[in-house]
Order: structure tokens, then sequence, then C-alpha cells
């Protein structure tokens, strides 16, 4: 397998909106990412990953792009995203923009002439279908954001697609002078220095011809219904990527992780398999869903490490030697990964230290997301209107307010599962505001930023964020942590995931508690073999129990002799 920088690099993902605010109107801006380069230097990250920067009106906080080739007014000017550029560059760290061509905004320029007229040039750049007889929608698709995934244009009387938002349409990737003009937009990026591209939902750019209406057992007749078969992972989308490829990618030596959800790992494969030419490697949600009910996201149910391990598993097998991971626990979709697969209280810093080590020593990529690396948490608001994501709004619309279902019930799946859990402003400092800004914070802050913040991790030589730059650190000392074979050990074990790595004749094994509770680890020929603790989150002056056992939530990286 070739050895690159993307496999070896450790990538941190910034939300610019929460990141940190320098003018004062409590949004965060460009200007205040650039005051923190030398903390972003410090924790010692490769890949520096910028949520949407570009023009937006932000129903979906700059998912919605009205234009592709310039900033957002909040955010600042071309030239503050210049010199955040050179200030990476210049601390050696890399930058990965966020590429979003599956929709853009209906206020770009291109939408605004394909509705206004049926025989406008820019007509075919979305997808226009006309309404049944009665007025019926074009097929019984939902948004992935409730309600139909189609909205009524009165100008033309035609409906369009919008997976999203109804202020994102899709765009038509049928029509080849819109794919060039993406690819044009793309090497405007690439060509000012751009070192990687994180692209949204990119596996839902190809639909199925037609787009028929999806249909199960038990549909009553005009209910809406997914339709995700109809167009993730669709019949052109491995062509488009690989003329993408061809077009741009291919004359750049940049860094491509493709958004894929429902992705199997087959399909993984035929995205990042390198003789394919087309991703380096994408997110997968399967592990992400795996505290969703039959309901979905929001019918929040338990989960245990048997069924997050054999997910994790089956992805670093399948992948091997076929494609390559990336590894994540939160993002800024997702709530904050202490409070969901640790213990955001009593063993708050070492549950966080714990899934670190999972996610760097793990085969593949990782992603740190803002705030992680001090183990911030999630939030519990106790008002609706605390809350401002879309998603939420139209989530509990549609089962409160027009469903009838039950309020507290909601809020308490929000609590637990909404997005503005991972976008609550990033922590700096117990000072008013966190240090985030001199203003009103668009969001309000975790109540917990005065207890939890960057300047008290700095001051705490066994902080999260020490232990993160020790990580980072051996992944770039150790090559068995990045292209190491992974061999599973204990795979029936309810609380210890166990692992080895391999590379060269040098074998390293990984023990992680994920539980409260002291565990015995029944790997005495390993155990014996011990040579080295490479790295634990226990602080040294605490001794172990006893070598086979593990304490709540620890974890052990050992070298292996013999």
């Amino acid at each position: 397998m070739n050895r690159t920088f993307w496999k070896e690099a450790v990538v941190y993902q910034i939300y610019p909106r929460s990141f940190q605010d320098s003018n004062g109107d409590g949004i965060g801006d460009l200007r205040g990412i650039i005051s923190r380069l030398d903390y972003l230097h410090k924790l010692g990250v490769d890949v520096v990953w910028l949520s949407p920067v570009y023009k937006s009106p932000n129903d979906d906080n700059g998912y919605d792009i009205s234009d592709y080739e310039d900033i957002m007014d909040e955010f600042g000017t071309l030239g503050d995203w210049e010199d955040l550029l050179n200030g990476l560059h210049a601390r050696g760290i890399k930058l990965m923009m966020d590429l979003v061509i599956n929709h853009s905004s209906d206020e770009h320029a291109w939408f605004v002439e394909s509705r206004s007229s049926k025989d406008n040039p820019y007509r075919d750049y979305y997808i226009w279908r006309p309404g049944g007889p009665n007025g019926e929608l074009p097929n019984n698709w939902s948004s992935i954001f409730s309600g139909p995934a189609w909205e009524l244009d009165e100008k033309t009387g035609e409906y369009y697609l919008h997976l999203f938002s109804r202020k994102q349409p899709d765009l038509n990737w049928e029509n080849p002078k819109l794919r060039e003009a993406l690819y044009k937009m793309m090497a405007f990026w690439l060509d000012k220095g751009v070192d990687g591209l994180r692209m949204d939902v990119i596996n839902m750019i190809s639909k199925v011809e037609g787009l028929p209406s999806a249909y199960y057992e038990g549909l009553a007749p005009g209910e809406l219904a997914g339709g995700g078969q109809y167009y993730m992972n669709g019949p052109r989308v491995h062509e488009y990527l690989q003329e993408m490829n061809r077009e741009v990618l291919s004359k750049y030596n940049v860094m491509t992780v493709g958004e894929t959800p429902g992705a199997t790992v087959e399909d993984a494969i035929l995205y990042t398999a390198e003789d394919r030419n087309e991703l380096q490697m994408v997110f997968q949600f399967e592990h992400m869903d795996i505290d969703s009910g039959p309901g979905g996201k929001w019918n929040v149910t338990p989960w245990n490490l048997t069924k997050l391990r054999d997910i994790l598993h089956k992805w670093q097998v399948g992948l091997a030697d076929r494609g390559w991971n990336s590894l994540y626990l939160n993002n800024h979709d997702q709530p904050r990964m202490v409070s969901r697969f640790g213990n955001d209280r009593e063993y708050r810093v070492i549950s966080a230290k714990m899934l670190a080590t999972l996610l760097h020593t793990l085969k593949g990529t990782p992603y740190i997301y803002q705030g992680e690396e001090i183990g911030m948490t999630n939030v519990q608001f106790p008002q609706l209107e605390d809350y401002k994501d879309i998603e939420i709004h139209n989530m509990y619309k549609e089962k409160v307010t027009d469903g009838g279902g039950d309020h507290e019930a909601t809020l308490k799946a929000i609590h637990v599962k909404g997005r503005d859990n991972a976008r609550t402003p990033m922590q700096w400092d117990s000072s008013p505001n966190a240090g985030f800004t001199e203003g009103t914070p668009w969001l309000k802050l975790n109540p917990r930023y005065e207890e939890i913040n960057v300047e008290q991790a700095l001051a705490d030589p066994d902080s999260v964020f020490y232990y993160y730059q020790k990580l980072i650190s051996l992944r770039k000392n150790h090559p068995v942590m990045v292209y190491g074979d992974y061999e599973l050990l204990l795979p029936e074990h309810e609380f210890i995931y166990a692992y080895t790595r391999t590379l060269e004749g040098e074998r390293w094994l990984i023990l992680l508690n994920f539980c409260e509770h002291p565990q015995t680890v029944d790997l005495l020929e390993e155990l014996n073999a011990v040579t080295e603790t490479v790295i634990s989150n226990y602080p040294e002056e605490q001794p172990a129990m006893d070598r086979e056992t593990l304490r709540p939530y620890e974890a052990r990286v050992c070298r292996l002799g013999g």
C-alpha cells in the first residue's frame, strides 16, 4: 500500500461560526481563526478542514451556497481567507475546504435564472418536474430535513427537487455544462493553494432515471417515503467522480474525503480503491446510527460496545487493503462524543482520552472536531427556542406542532442527538462568553465552559489536550499506528475493545474499557509479551490494579516483544 501524507495526517475540523469571533458581532469569523493558529500548531494537527465559508443566506449554516467563489460577509473577505491560508501554510498545516455540490442555495445566480422561465439556459442546471394531473407531487420522496423533497415554484408552475431545505435545490448532474462549471469552480480554489476537499453528501449527486416514488409495505396513499435508494450511491455516481478526478483532482496534490451517508463497505471500496481514481476516503455513518431506533435518528435507543465494535471492526477489515478509513466519533452534525460514547460527568477526562485513543490507534485518518480535544460535552438547553438548527425546528414542527407528539420526549431526543450539541461556541476560557466573543454569541454557550475550556486545559499537564498532543506525536513517530495491520482480540467481550497493530515485526496492543467498572483482560499471552506501556489515560502516580484489570474507561497502548 502506498504511503501518502493524507494517510499520515491528523485533521482538525473548524466550524467557523462557532470557533472564534474577532469583531464582537457574536459570530465566529476568519480573522478569529487566524488569531488561534498557534493553538492548532501547538496541538500538532496537519490539516484544517474548514466547514463552508462561502457566500450564503445561511438557511443551513453555510451549506446553502449562493456564490461559490466569494466569502460570506459575516466571516470576512477573500483577502482574510488568503491570510488564513498563508498563516496555516507558514505553520506547516494544510487547508481542506468543504465542497457542497449536490445542491446550491436558491439565491445562487444559477437558480435565479433557472426558475425565471422553462426555456432559460440554466433551467436544466436543477431538477424540475411538473406535478400530477391534480397537482400531486412529482414523487413521494421526503426531504432529509422533514416534509416533501419538492417545492412548487409559482412562476413556472413546476416543482424543483430539494433533498435538504427548500432553499437548497439539488443540482442536475446529468447536465454536462453544470459539471463543467463545478469543475471550473473547484480549480479556482485549488489554484489558490487549497490542499484538500471534503465533499458534502457526494454520493447523492446521481439520481435514478425517472425519479420513481419509493414504496414499502404499509405505506399509505399520499404518505411520504425516504427515497434514499433512488439517490444514494446512484447509477452514475462513479462515472461522475472519475470524470471529476480526470478533469480536476488528478492535476493537483489534493486530499479528498467524501461524505457518503448510507454507504456500505462495498460502496466505500468503489469510492476509495486507489486504482479507481475517485476519492481517497469517505465518511461512513453506520456507527453514527448506532443509537437510532426504527423511527430514525430521533428515536433514541441504547447502544452497546458489541454493536459499535462490530461496525468499526467490519470497516477496519473491509477496507484493510482495498481502501482507507476516516476515523471520527463526532463532527458538526453529530452530538459530542464524550457525552454519547463516554461518560461526560465523573469520568469526562478519562473517557474522552479513551475515545481519543480509539480514534488515533485504528487504521485510517483521524478527524478531530473543534472542542473534542478539551473534552467539550453536549448541551441541554431547557427551551426549544435556545436551539438554532433548521433540522431541529423542522423535526419539532413535524412531530409536535403538527403531529401532536410529546414536547418533553422530543426535547429529550434533541438533548441527545441535536446538531447544536456540536455547534455551541468554542470554550477558550472562563471569562464571560468563554473568550469566544465580546458580543452576544449567535448560539448560547454550553454552561459548563467555566470548568471546561482551553485555558484550563493548557494549564493542566494531565488534560485531554495534552493527551491528544501525545497521540498525534505518536502517529508521526511510529508508522505502526498508521500503516500497521489491525487484528481484533476478545471479540465477545461486552465492555473491552482490544486489538493489535502490526507492521514489519513491530506489534502494539490496544486495550480500551468502555464502561465505568473495572474489567478483566483475558489475554495472558499478549500481556506476558508487553515490553512497555506506550501511552495510558490514567495518571502515572495511580498504579494499575494489576495488569489483567482495566480501570473504568481505561485505555492502554502497549508494545509487545517476542
